[in-house]
């Protein structure tokens, strides 16, 4: 459900930035940065990449993009 909140002018500049470049809405740009804080918080041990990697990973066992991993066949 939307709802309306008041964020400064400059978060919402530096969001329009960042969501062009990354081809997101600035509402998208704002609630990506907003998951990502929240996951940050309940998981301060975690780099942000590692938080980017498993956001990924999520999003492609969703899309059934996925591979079994054979333990011991690895690279």
């Amino acid at each position: 459900m939307p709802v309306a909140v008041r964020i400064s002018d400059d978060l919402v500049k530096k969001a329009r930035s960042r969501s062009r470049a990354l081809k997101r809405s600035v509402a998208g740009q704002i609630e990506y940065w907003a998951s990502i804080g929240e996951i940050a918080e309940d998981n301060p041990d975690l780099p942000f990449s590692f938080i980017q990697d498993i956001l990924i990973g999520l999003e492609q066992v969703r899309d059934d993009d996925v591979t079994p991993y054979v333990f011991g066949e690895g690279k």
